[in-house]
């Protein structure tokens, strides 16, 4: 009798367990039906843009054929600059870079980062399977942008965005030539917009870049960003590794300002930077408490720049900049894109928070040399020494703390001043303890000086060098 009850006890249990089962089964069912249901419409609702689509495939098509690959030749000198260079002759030798570059326009002008061809002696241009010359037209530092020319080809240019429609969150294309891999197309979305990283050297640096998930690796300096119409929103700049290689985020220079940088080297053959007459950091939330200020958007005046456009607007250390021509100003990079887009001559509107007060002034922007004029870049060469140079700036010797300076430009291999083992860029401001203030003062000094001599200097880093000669 006990066997037939536990029989009898486990069918029931079994029946109940499948039964059970059953139910559990029938339960999880909607579940999957409903994930499937969401993916179905979800552009019926407006998310379209979160899922990529085949708009890649026509996107990289008009994008691809106006991005090249870009190599580049340096004849690098190791002189020292120091009290070696008596005794030891300068060690030289070739280095080949690569990047990638975009095709601006369709008489051959192309835009590429400036580290990419900076210190080149060679440019070369490869599009498809054919190479083609190329001539440096004018750099910027200050953005990474540069802009190179080819005479001959019929490259197609690239459609430009407009970077202030640019949302995070929408998908972008990165196209470039990483690991010398070329047309290399990668996909991701806009992570942020108006990053400062500190990753540019120059004096008077701009950074409000674009940040995205598209994979970029050494190569894609130069190279495109572009919405999913295929149109250009950014130039690719910079990533950020511990190790060099792709680690997660790309940083790229808006449209906007690329627009107005390349506008500015085909013109003028310089960029026309506008200058405030003051410096900025960011509001966090040590610096809010300790000046009373509640919004942490903005930026606050921390240097005023003597008879400078910022204290003659009347703005003081402490300030606190909220809007300028009734754009919001969230940070230092907003403020920074919103002056690169800027001409010398314009005026601002800003309106400033000073002891809890708002208050409204108006500044007008001024160029290098403190006036409101176009500036043309006026390089002299010098028939004589084989090279060209060029007087600085106001602004530039302000920043380095000198009184006088000539650049070095360019100069021939193996011509007088090549010879001198003197590198571009480097800036000259005495010789023999007198101070250079034009070219046609460097090229008589040269020219004329017997036995030993001194040229003292600034070199690229800011450190102040000097090279010792004899003749």
């Amino acid at each position: 009798m006990n066997k037939v009850l536990t029989i009898l006890l486990a069918l029931a249990s079994g029946f109940a367990g499948a039964f059970l089962f059953s139910k559990l089964s029938e339960e999880k069912t909607p579940n999957i039906v409903v994930q499937e249901t969401i993916k179905a419409p979800i552009s019926q609702v407006g998310l379209s843009n979160l899922v990529p689509n085949e708009n890649f495939v026509e996107a990289a098509n008009r994008s691809t054929g106006s991005v090249v690959f870009i190599q580049t030749l340096s004849e690098v000198d190791y002189r020292s600059g120091g009290w070696m260079d008596w005794f030891f002759e300068p060690r030289s030798s070739q280095q080949i870079g690569s990047g990638s570059g975009v095709v601006f326009s369709n008489d051959g002008y192309i835009v590429t980062n400036n580290h990419v061809i900076m210190d080149a002696d060679e440019i070369t241009v490869v599009a498809g399977k054919r190479s083609y010359e190329a001539e440096l037209v004018g750099r910027d530092p200050s953005t990474d942008l540069a802009v190179i020319k080819i005479t001959d080809g019929n490259l197609p240019a690239i459609e430009k965005g407009d970077s202030e429609q640019v949302n995070v969150g929408e998908w972008v294309l990165a196209v470039g030539n990483p690991f010398n891999l070329t047309s290399t197309v990668t996909a991701g979305i806009v992570s942020a917009k108006g990053r400062n990283i500190n990753i540019l050297r120059d004096k008077f640096p701009i950074e409000s870049f674009i940040q995205t998930d598209a994979a970029i690796n050494p190569g894609n300096s130069g190279g495109a960003l572009v919405n999913s119409n295929g149109e250009l929103i950014g130039i690719n700049t910079a990533i950020l590794s511990r190790t060099g290689t792709y680690a997660g985020y790309g940083f790229a220079i808006p449209v906007n300002i690329v627009k107005k940088v390349f506008n500015d080297l085909v013109q003028y053959g310089e960029v026309q930077k506008a200058f405030t007459g003051a410096e900025y950091i960011e509001i966090d939330s040590e610096l809010a408490d300790r000046m009373g200020v509640e919004d942490l958007d903005g930026v606050i005046v921390a240097e005023v720049k003597y008879d400078g456009p910022a204290e003659k607007a009347g703005l003081q250390k402490r300030d606190v900049i909220r809007k300028i021509n009734d754009y919001r100003i969230e940070s230092k990079a907003t403020l920074e894109e919103l002056i690169a887009k800027s001409y010398p001559g314009d005026k601002l509107t800003i309106l400033i928070e000073r002891d809890s007060e708002m208050i409204s002034k108006e500044l007008t922007l001024t160029n290098r040399e403190g006036t409101t004029s176009i500036i043309k870049r006026d390089i002299y060469y010098a028939d004589d020494l084989e090279a060209s140079f060029e007087s600085v700036s106001k602004v530039e010797r302000d920043a380095l703390g000198v009184s006088s300076g000539v650049k070095v430009i360019d100069f021939k291999n193996n011509g007088f001043f090549s010879n001198l083992g003197i590198p571009k860029g480097f800036i000259i401001t005495q010789i023999n303890s007198k101070p250079i203030n034009r070219p046609k003062e460097l090229e008589n000094a040269l020219l004329n000086v017997r036995g030993r001599f001194d040229v003292i200097g600034i070199d690229k880093r800011g450190r102040k060098v000097y090279y010792p000669f004899r003749r």
